[in-house]
């Protein structure tokens, strides 16, 4: 992928002189609207016609699906946007995670955000903004049309301040005509961009699930961390064989290496912890989390296991069966990946909960799906077993194919739940007002709510990077 990466940045140098030459020749075309320049064409508008005559008892039935999709996506906007508000203000969410807040999805992000994301190239970018923003805008234009709202132009959309790597489609719609429909028939129409986002998540979670069946196969387990125990500080008697006559925290502080894992004692069990570990702890009501003094960690054993003496483990079930076979005290041989495939030789140990049981000392994550948001996750990556290392059938192509398929999903579902924020920037906003409106009976009410609704949202967001901003002064 290194050499793919090169191939991807000349072919972003590309895009760039394109754009800026089809902007240059094309520029009587361009026209300024608030901070975009638009270039109106005529482009799929046929298709469009032809899609939203041709379909209307379906898009009739389409049109419920997407306006109680639209509310569902908009609660669930809202609740995460507030989940977020509740974790940077009253959690130490930031001392972990450092990365802004709102931060604009562009090329390489995941260089720039470590958290374990993906690749996120441009050719993924590009062609993931080409497939949302057509999906969304064409949506918008097939039940306009069915609902006799006249499609002016479509065309494409350019932040003039900044490179043009950032265009944008859209589907301009005869506002007039919009305006004098039902409210049943304008929020049909603006929750069906989002509606097509979701459905095209949904098209792609069965595509991505059938590449991968395809594509990889199970060939060993992944571990999480090395097993840890909680350990009262009050109980520490030794830290690197230096035996101590209080539990002073300067006192134990002094007693510790630098750099490197330290051994401490503690009720005659051995643990190991870093000094940076120790300290981050020290305020945790009396007690830290410290690695047990196990095998896995002492040998540094690579989080990917291959093979148990030669026998495969292609799943953790399959791991445990074959570790069981063996007692404490027995030398077994795994075989392991990290950067390369590796063997090393390790002397099981005791089970501190049982003493007859083989005891490694690998720790695993329970990721049981909590709330909307881990349940949705759940759902998307059933496919894969928890805790196995696949392996690619053929190539690498596997993994950049698997990795785009990904992010299309994940981009999908979050445009869908960002367009549907209450808020006048957003399709949201309409459909938020349009709402009031029904309840309401007045115009001048319902505008009042809905700008009172963007100010507070506003406001929470400004909140949420002041918590992120002041994370860097503690």
């Amino acid at each position: 992928m290194d050499y793919f990466v090169v191939y991807d940045l000349i072919l972003l140098g590309l895009f760039v002189l394109f754009i800026s030459f089809f902007l240059y020749i094309k520029r009587d075309n361009l026209k300024r609207d608030g901070i975009l320049f638009l270039y109106r064409t005529k482009w799929g508008i046929k298709l469009i016609n032809r899609i939203g005559v041709k379909y209307q008892r379906t898009l009739k039935v389409l049109s419920y699906f997407s306006i109680v999709l639209g509310y569902f996506l908009m609660a669930g906007m809202v609740y995460m946007f507030g989940r977020m508000v509740w974790l940077y203000m009253f959690t130490n969410i930031t001392d972990t995670i450092k990365i802004i807040p709102i931060a604009p999805l562009v090329p390489y992000i995941d260089k720039m955000v470590d958290i374990g994301l993906p690749p996120f190239y441009f050719t993924y970018w590009i062609i993931i903004l080409a497939v949302i923003a057509i999906v969304h805008e064409f949506s918008h234009g097939i039940f306009a049309i069915y609902n006799k709202v006249k499609i002016k132009t479509t065309g494409f959309g350019f932040f003039p301040y900044f490179l043009p790597i950032f265009p944008l489609a859209f589907v301009e719609l005869d506002e007039k005509k919009m305006a004098k429909k039902s409210r049943f028939s304008q929020m049909a129409i603006l929750s069906a961009g989002t509606f097509a986002n979701v459905l095209t998540a949904i098209f792609f979670v069965i595509v991505l699930w059938i590449f991968f069946s395809l594509a990889f196969a199970p060939a060993g387990i992944t571990f999480d961390s090395y097993s840890y125990s909680p350990v009262s500080i009050s109980s520490i008697s030794m830290i690197n064989g230096i035996i101590l006559n209080s539990s002073s925290y300067d006192i134990m502080i002094n007693a510790f290496n630098e750099t490197g894992l330290n051994k401490i004692k503690a009720d005659n069990q051995s643990y190991l912890i870093t000094k940076k570990s120790f300290e981050s702890q020290k305020n945790n009501q009396g007690y830290i989390a410290a690695y047990d003094d196990a095998p896995a960690i002492n040998s540094l054993l690579n989080s990917i296991i291959l093979e148990v003496n030669g026998k495969k483990t292609g799943d953790l079930e399959t791991f445990r069966k074959e570790l069981a076979k063996y007692s404490p005290g027995e030398n077994i041989t795994l075989k392991t990946l990290g950067n390369e495939t590796e063997e090393k030789e390790i002397t099981l140990a005791k089970n501190p909960k049982n003493e007859s049981l083989p005891f490694l000392g690998i720790a695993f994550i329970d990721r049981s799906a909590t709330g909307i948001t881990g349940k949705l996750q759940a759902v998307f990556s059933s496919f894969r077993k928890p805790n196995v290392y696949y392996e690619p059938k053929f190539n690498g192509i596997n993994i950049f194919v698997y990795n785009l398929l990904w992010w299309l999903i994940l981009i999908s579902i979050s445009v869908a739940l960002v367009n549907m924020l209450p808020m006048g920037i957003f399709d949201g906003g309409r459909f938020f007002y349009l709402t009031l409106m029904a309840i309401t009976k007045k115009e001048k009410i319902a505008k009042k709510i809905v700008a009172y609704t963007g100010f507070f949202l506003f406001f929470l967001l400004a909140l949420i990077m002041f918590f992120w901003a002041l994370s860097f002064f503690r």
